[in-house]
């Protein structure tokens, strides 16, 4: 894993990344948070958006929506009609996201459900929406990530994308003398992805571990 130097990370973000002024607006307002961690990185946005546009994503799930930054920044890579279902259980992080998404235009195409994330995303499977969405990115609660997936795994299409941020938990991951709830639950998580004859993965040390993985 490469310990960027701030003048390359200003590097990247200037020549390698396409960050709408709204999306940057978001950024912006999110750093300014103590809890500014929980956002994705520019990075990883760009990456999140990229790969919307490769699987030719019309329908994506945001598991953990926070300000809203991942949401918008997939947001911006669908088609006309595409759409964004996000979750996330704090109302004052939903005024943020919906304030930024109203200013990019994007309030029809992003559709927020405030509360317990899990809950949301079931009254999906119930709907009837399985095997609907093109690509889901979660980013919630840890301890829940394994029911996040399973549900993913549902709504996802055949060919179609999951991505799960944290996956490296500050490298504690590696450390088999760390025993802590969230630790063991990414741990855990990970051996059984990587076992898993439903789905194609690969761990990437991007920020602070990005898990792709393809439901086959």
């Amino acid at each position: 894993m490469m310990d960027l130097s701030d003048a390359v990370t200003d590097y990247v973000r200037r020549v390698g990344i396409d960050e709408p002024a709204p999306l940057a607006a978001l950024r912006a307002e999110t750093e300014a948070m103590e809890t500014a961690h929980w956002a994705s990185s520019p990075e990883q946005a760009a990456l999140l958006g990229f790969l919307a546009r490769l699987v030719g994503a019309r329908r994506a799930l945001d598991i953990g929506t926070f300000t809203g930054y991942s949401a918008l920044a997939v947001a911006y890579a669908l088609p006309p009609g595409g759409e964004v279902r996000a979750f996330d259980d704090s109302p004052d992080f939903a005024e943020i996201a919906r304030r930024h998404w109203g200013r990019a235009g994007m309030n029809d195409r992003i559709h927020l459900h405030v509360g317990p994330a899990a809950d949301g995303v079931e009254m999906l499977i119930a709907e009837g929406q399985a095997g609907t969405f093109d690509m889901a990115f979660i980013d919630a609660d840890k301890e829940g990530y394994d029911g996040y997936y399973e549900q993913a795994l549902q709504l996802v299409r055949s060919g179609g994308l999951i991505a799960l941020d944290n996956m490296l938990w500050k490298g504690t991951v590696a450390d088999p003398a760390n025993t802590t709830a969230n630790t063991v639950a990414l741990r855990d998580l990970t051996l059984k992805i990587r076992d898993d004859a439903r789905v194609d993965s690969c761990l990437l040390p991007i920020r602070d571990g990005l898990m792709l993985v393809r439901r086959r």
